[in-house]
């Protein structure tokens, strides 16, 4: 799993132990019933078209479970798949497979659903250039690995959270006396990182050019704006459009000219892949 966000793998090995620890408490009862030396081999299948995502949790749930089963992959994050799809197999204890089953699945259809609708996102806006950003409205403790997520689907990462890049808004802009005064302060505070600043309007648009800002925010702006503001930025900061884009507007404000689209549904309201896991022998 290759990836740049910071402490994914810390965050995806501690958010199995989390996962596994709600789901078994004090034991699985249920496997209890079977017994203990039953071994048993199962498939797992996706009910629907997908993209694919979540390899590696669903290795870890069984490596922390039982590094005894065996987990054979057919596909790989970001691979696209049809309904009916072999995903995976598993052989081991029956009762290491049962136990596994619904973690290892919650983990994979939770972050294949948000590939999947980034993946659809992604090809809305194919040969235009713009890149799609994810937002921090993300499922709790689960920020890391849906970031992941939006990269296996053909979208890219805003920042992770509020230590990696400055997104000053409109009450940071209040607070700090100004658009020029908050970028100055921001450039002083660290010179290294991005800085971002969400406008309004056209005038503000102009005083965060005049501030030399690295991105500029365009707030719901309408297609008619986004094109004027491209206009009188000239390329001098990177423009992202945001607020209330469908996959219905997207292809039209792609094509004006912007450099950047964030949509918070990307994560947030993204809706998990059906996936089903049989058991062969």
């Amino acid at each position: 799993m290759n990836s740049d966000i910071p402490g994914l793998q810390q965050d995806l090995e501690a958010s199995v132990t989390f996962a596994l620890a709600e789901d078994i408490g004090s034991g699985d009862i249920t496997a209890q019933l079977i017994p203990e030396d039953q071994r048993a081999k199962a498939t797992v299948i996706t009910r629907e078209n997908a993209v694919i995502c979540g390899v590696e949790w669903v290795n870890e749930v069984f490596r922390q479970l039982d590094p005894q089963v065996v987990v054979t992959w057919l596909v790989a994050d970001g691979q696209r798949v049809e309904a009916n799809s072999e995903l995976f197999t598993l052989e081991g204890s029956a009762r290491s497979l049962l136990t596994g089953e619904r973690t290892a699945l919650n983990f994979l259809q939770l972050l294949s659903g948000t590939a999947t609708i980034c993946r659809k996102y992604a090809d809305l806006v194919e040969g235009t250039g713009v890149k799609l950003l994810d937002t921090r409205k993300t499922i709790p403790g689960l920020r890391t690995a849906q970031k992941y997520a939006v990269t296996q689907g053909g979208c890219f990462n805003h920042r992770v959270g509020l230590y990696d890049a400055f997104l000053i808004k409109e009450n940071h802009i209040m607070a700090c006396g100004g658009i020029g005064a908050a970028v100055r302060s921001a450039k002083l505070q660290a010179p290294t990182k991005n800085v971002e600043i969400e406008v309004e309007s056209i005038d503000e648009l102009k005083a965060s050019i005049a501030a030399k800002t690295d991105i500029i925010m365009l707030d719901n702006f309408p297609p008619e704006m986004l094109l004027r503001a491209v206009k009188l930025n000239e390329g001098a900061a990177k423009l992202e459009a945001s607020g209330g884009i469908t996959s219905e507007t997207l292809r039209h404000i792609a094509e004006t000219g912007v450099d950047f689209i964030s949509i918070g549904e990307l994560t947030k309201n993204c809706m998990a892949i059906d996936l089903s896991l049989r058991i062969t022998a």
